[in-house]
């Protein structure tokens, strides 16, 4: 601009250079996503940090309490047969005890337990209190790769510490949380997997081969997804139930795969992932699953007594259309079918609960929780009263399990307006530990069928709180904002966890102090 004298107005003129545009990012990383972050070493410390800090806490008294030096409440079922293992090469032999209702594996790993340090609350309930603190090591790392971001991993592993429910878990000699150990350690396998296809779609189009198929380029062996396979087999072999996560998966990885092939620029991408991914994923993702799940009867198959193992020729005939199947897949299939006409029949009574069930709608806040140990009077003392109370009881960190809804509902939200797929990812493996049971709501179900659902709770809580916390280009005002609430919230649970700990783990409390824990009538 000038003055009517043709000099330049003052104030106006151009200080400086102008800098140069920086056109928008076009290439491979900004197409398939960001890298992980770059504090290789300061993630690792996070997280073996804060699994060491769960370990101590669920192995801290880890014997009590028993009822008289036996196991308590659902423990009475497992913990003796995985003793039956200890003492019998790793099968439960006795034909008169019929009531084995779930698969080997997760009572072949109490039964480790028991080997290493005897028949009592410490061998019982060693190899849980383990996989609880493998569980806090697995969340930092695979949020860590959710988000990029080593302070919001930290933050997920410490809401798994400081969840009751998964503390408690941790803490009994039962099979579930063994489940959520196989089922998180396959997520994590599975978000690897995703972020490795991307490495290689990256390199095809750094090299300019995108286009060289129309169905875009081979992957090679994607040994995460083999993994991932390994994993979900395995955790069909502590419980049937994993296979609800199985089918949960299988689906999310083609979903992804579809993703990778149109981000990249893939001519026919949807046929594509049917020509080039659909069958590697169905050896991955049921061949592999189905191998893996027999392995976990590797004991069943080489014992000459083991419960129905030689039921061809004995408890069903020897020939038939099936007779070309080996007879111990056959006596397998007959053993299979007693488990699963158990669990067909195992149908509430009409007037008669079992008195700590609950349905799956009162799960995602963890309205029903469930009380496996109780004792007062003159057996219980050293609360500093006369009268004294020791409880132990299931129950999530409210803090942390009543903003469920909000949480899923805002991950329900992202997924629909910015196709986000961390959340959707989350979403998934939580959907599937919950809506299953819907399908037949007359059979008994227990809240701590949500102990694999726990960690998806928590991913999807820390990434809101990603939300809360803002951007890194947000303004300095904007994040100390949302740190603020983010450490306020944190804080909330993890005292709240410090108020719940005398029902977590049995100390001795008033009959004041145990009414003040039970915040809800649907709690007693």
């Amino acid at each position: 601009m000038e003055t009517d004298d043709g000099e330049p107005t003052p104030g106006a003129a151009p200080i400086g250079t102008r800098p140069p545009l920086t056109p928008a990012p076009t290439g491979p990383v900004p197409l398939l996503g960001p890298t992980a972050p770059a504090d290789r070493l300061r993630g690792w410390l996070v997280a073996i940090g804060l699994a060491l800090l769960g370990g101590v806490l669920r192995f801290a008294g880890l014997g009590y309490p028993t009822d008289g030096g036996t196991p308590v409440f659902d423990e009475k079922h497992y913990v003796p047969q995985a003793w039956q293992m200890v003492r019998n090469g790793g099968v439960e032999d006795n034909p008169g005890y019929e009531l084995v209702v779930h698969p080997p594996l997760g009572k072949q790993l109490i039964a480790l337990g028991e080997l290493a340090f005897g028949y009592d609350g410490v061998g019982w309930r060693a190899a849980a209190a383990l996989a609880g603190t493998l569980c806090v090591l697995l969340i930092v790392r695979v949020t860590r790769r959710l988000t990029r971001s080593t302070l919001l991993g930290g933050i997920a592993g410490v809401l798994l510490i400081c969840d009751g429910m998964s503390h408690v878990q941790s803490r009994m000699g039962m099979l579930d949380v063994f489940s959520a150990l196989f089922v998180l350690a396959s997520f994590a396998t599975l978000v690897r997997d995703r972020d490795d296809v991307r490495e290689r779609m990256s390199v095809v189009l750094a090299e300019g081969r995108v286009d060289d198929s129309s169905y875009g380029p081979r992957y090679g062996v994607r040994w995460w997804r083999l993994a991932t396979g390994v994993l979900l087999g395995l955790g069909c072999a502590v419980k049937w139930s994993g296979v609800y996560w199985l089918v949960a998966f299988a689906a999310l990885t083609l979903i992804w795969d579809l993703t990778a092939r149109r981000a990249a620029g893939v001519q026919r991408p949807w046929l594509g992932t049917l020509v080039r991914d659909v069958a590697p994923a169905a050896w991955a993702l049921a061949l592999v699953p189905v191998l893996a799940y027999l392995s976990g009867w590797w004991a069943w198959f080489g014992s000459e007594t083991a419960i129905d193992r030689h039921a061809v020729g004995t408890g069903i005939g020897a020939g038939g259309a099936w007779s070309f199947v080996p007879a111990a897949l056959r006596s397998l299939w007959h053993y299979s079918s007693h488990v699963l006409a158990f669990h067909s029949g195992l149908d509430t009574p009409p007037g008669e609960p079992h008195p700590w069930e609950s349905k799956p709608w009162t799960w995602p806040m963890g309205l029903r929780p469930m009380l496996y140990y109780y004792a007062s009077g003159e057996d219980v003392s050293g609360c500093g009263g006369p009268e004294c109370i020791s409880a132990v009881m299931l129950v999530g960190t409210p803090a942390l399990w009543w903003p469920a809804i909000p949480v899923l509902a805002w991950s329900g939200w992202r997924v629909a307006t910015r196709a986000d797929w961390r959340y959707a990812a989350v979403l998934v493996g939580y959907a599937a530990g919950v809506l299953p049971w819907l399908l037949n709501i007359d059979r008994q179900m227990y809240f701590f069928y949500m102990t694999p659902v726990a960690p998806f709770l928590i991913m999807a809580t820390v990434l809101v709180m990603g939300e809360i916390l803002g951007r890194a280009r947000a303004s300095v005002e904007r994040r100390q904002t949302g740190l603020l609430v983010v450490a306020l919230w944190v804080g909330a649970v993890v005292a709240n966890f410090t108020w719940l700990w005398p029902i977590l783990v049995g100390l001795p409390i008033t009959p004041d102090q145990w009414n003040s824990q039970l915040w809800l009538p649907s709690w007693r």
